[in-house]
C-alpha cells in the first residue's frame, strides 16, 4: 500500500471522528453531523484513493443505517435505477462494437476521409477519437487509437528523423488524448460525470425538467465543436507547428484499413444497432429548434413519460442476445453472456455511491446546512461563481477521479445555489462538464495516461498544452452555459425556478 494510501485511511477516520466529537448536533436535525462525517471520510479516501473507488462507494450501505441516516432498504435504491441501467446498455452496445471490430473501421475510415498534408491527419485522428468517445469509452477509444497513430509516427521518423517529426508526433498523440476527453462531453453516456449529473439532479430536485439525451446534446454539442477546433489549431497551429516538408504516406492507413477486409455481417449487423439506438435516443422526446419543434416517438404511446433514456439503451442491448452471428467459431449471437465480464462494475458501484450521498444530503439536512454557510455569497456575480467552479473542479481533477469528484462536490452545489437563490443548472452543469477538461497531466485521464505510455511526450510538453486547454475549457464551458442555458434548459439568470423551491 502507498503512502498516500495510508495516510488517507487514517485521516479520513480520524476526521470523520473529529466531526462527530466537536461539532453539536442540530436538536432538530440529529443526523446533520453524521452525515458530515461520512461525506468527509468518503471524499478523503475517494480523493487519495485509499482504498479502490467502488469500495469507498459501498459506505453509505453501512453507515446510514448505523447512524440512523437511512435505512438499508432505502439507500439500496441508490444503487439501481434508470442512470445504471442507461449506462449498462450504453456499455454492451460499446462492447458488441469492439468484439466485431466496428469501432477500428469506423476509425480508419474517418481518418481516410481527410487529406494527405499532417495537419488534415491530425484533424482525421482527432475526428476519430471524438466521434468514438461519444459512445463507447474514452480510455478503450484511446487504446485503439494509439497503435494506428504509432504506426504513422514510425514511418515518418524513418524518412524524417524523430527530431524534425517531433512536432507531428505531439500533433497526433496529444489529438487523440485530448479528442477523447471532449468527444465524451457530447453526449449522455460518453463519460461517467454526465450521468452523475443527470441522476443526482432528479435525486435532489425531484421536479426538475428532464435532462434528455437530445436536449444534453444540443447544449454540448456547440462547446464540444468549439473545444474540438481549438483544441486542433492550438496544436498544429500555435504550440507546435508541424515543419512544411513532412509529407505523410496514407498507404499506411489504407493498408490498415485493407487487413480488416470485407465488412462482415456481424459489424453490419452491430452498426445498424449502434445506429438506431442512436436515433431513438436523440428522438424519444421533444426537441425545439427554434424555428421548428419535432416531436418525440414517445408521444406515439399513451403514457410517453414511462419511456426514459434507460429504456432505450436495455431494449437495444438485449436486442443484441438476439441477432444471430454467421461466424459460429466467435459466437452463436452477436454477443453471449461473457459480454457482462467486461461489464465495467466498479465504476456502476462508484455511481451508486455518489446517488447514495445526495440522498444522505437530503434526507440528513446537511444540504440544507451548507446552503446556509455560503449565503453571504448571494450578491456575487453567477458567472463569476461558475469561472470559479469550473477552475476548482478542472484544476481538481488534474489528480482525481472526475466521477468521484463530481459526486462528491454536485450536491453541494445544489445546496449554495438554493441558498443563494441561483438556478442550481448553472453550477452543476458547468462542474459536470469541467469535471471532463483536465488536460494537464498523464494521471488526470485515462486516455492521457495511455498516451503518455508510448514514451514519445515529455511532460513538461503535455503541461504546456494542458494548461492553455484548461483555461480555455473553463471559460468556453462557463460562457456557453450562462449564455445558452436559457434556450435549452430555461435556465433564468434573474428568476430562481419554482422546481428548485424547498
Amino acid at each position: 500500500m502507498k503512502l498516500i494510501q495510508k495516510i488517507g485511511i487514517v485521516s479520513g477516520i480520524v476526521g470523520a471522528i473529529l466531526i462527530l466529537l466537536m461539532f453539536d448536533n442540530d436538536g432538530n436535525k440529529p443526523t446533520t453531523i453524521k452525515m458530515a462525517s461520512v461525506a468527509f471520510m468518503m471524499a478523503v479516501w475517494w480523493i487519495t484513493e485509499a482504498i479502490p473507488l467502488a469500495a469507498t462507494s459501498l459506505l453509505p450501505l453501512i453507515l446510514f443505517p448505523i447512524f440512523g441516516i437511512m435505512s438499508g432498504e432505502q439507500i439500496s435504491s441508490s444503487y439501481i435505477n434508470s442512470t445504471i441501467f442507461l449506462f449498462l446498455g450504453g456499455f454492451i452496445i460499446a462492447l458488441a462494437m469492439e468484439k466485431w471490430n466496428f469501432h477500428k473501421r469506423l476509425a480508419l475510415r474517418i481518418i481516410l476521409i481527410f487529406g494527405g498534408n499532417p495537419n488534415s491527419i491530425i484533424l482525421g485522428f482527432m475526428s476519430a477519437s471524438a466521434f468514438l468517445s461519444m459512445w463507447i469509452s474514452n480510455t478503450a477509444t484511446a487504446v485503439m487509437m494509439l497503435p494506428i497513430g504509432l504506426a504513422i509516427i514510425k514511418e515518418i521518423e524513418e524518412n524524417y528523423g524523430k527530431v524534425t517529426s517531433h512536432n507531428l508526433t505531439l500533433g497526433i498523440l496529444l489529438g487523440i488524448a485530448y479528442s477523447c476527453s471532449i468527444g465524451g462531453i457530447i453526449t449522455l453516456i460518453g463519460t461517467p460525470p454526465n450521468l452523475s449529473f443527470v441522476r443526482i439532479l432528479k435525486i435532489i430536485f425531484p421536479h426538475a425538467p428532464e435532462i434528455s439525451f437530445a436536449n444534453w446534446m444540443q447544449m454540448v454539442l456547440p462547446i464540444g465543436l468549439i473545444l474540438f477546433f481549438t483544441t486542433w489549431i492550438l496544436l498544429t497551429r500555435v504550440l507546435y507547428r508541424i515543419p512544411k516538408e513532412l509529407i505523410l504516406n496514407k498507404e499506411i492507413i489504407k493498408k490498415e484499413y485493407s487487413l480488416l477486409g470485407k465488412i462482415s455481417f456481424e459489424e453490419k449487423a452491430v452498426a445498424s444497432v449502434f445506429i438506431l439506438t442512436a436515433v431513438l435516443w436523440i428522438f424519444r422526446s421533444e426537441i425545439n429548434f427554434g424555428f421548428i419543434t419535432v416531436s418525440g416517438w414517445s408521444s406515439w404511446f399513451s403514457n410517453p413519460d414511462f419511456f426514459n433514456d434507460g429504456t432505450v439503451a436495455i431494449t437495444m442491448a438485449t436486442l443484441l442476445f438476439l441477432i444471430p452471428s454467421k461466424d459460429k467459431l466467435n459466437s452463436t449471437m452477436l454477443i453471449d453472456y461473457k459480454i457482462f465480464e467486461k461489464v465495467p462494475w466498479g465504476i456502476i458501484l462508484l455511481f451508486g455511491g455518489g446517488f447514495a450521498l445526495a440522498k444522505g444530503f437530503i434526507t440528513s439536512g446537511l444540504s440544507e446546512t451548507i446552503g446556509n454557510q455560503f449565503s453571504s455569497i448571494h450578491d456575487t456575480p453567477p458567472f463569476i461563481l461558475m469561472l470559479f467552479v469550473g477552475t476548482l473542479i478542472t484544476f481538481l481533477t488534474e489528480l482525481t477521479s472526475n466521477t468521484a469528484t463530481t459526486e462528491m462536490i454536485l450536491p453541494m452545489l445544489a445546496s449554495i445555489s438554493v441558498a443563494i437563490g441561483l438556478n442550481p443548472l448553472l453550477l452543476m452543469m458547468n462542474a459536470t462538464l469541467s469535471a471532463s477538461m483536465a488536460f494537464m497531466l498523464p494521471v488526470a485521464t485515462p486516455p492521457n495516461a495511455v498516451v503518455f505510455a508510448s514514451n514519445r511526450i515529455k511532460i513538461s510538453e503535455m503541461i504546456k498544452a494542458g494548461l492553455v486547454l484548461n483555461v480555455i475549457g473553463i471559460i468556453i464551458i462557463s460562457l456557453f452555459v450562462y449564455l445558452f442555458g436559457t434556450l435549452i434548459f430555461e435556465i433564468n439568470i434573474s428568476e430562481f425556478p419554482n422546481w428548485a423551491k424547498p
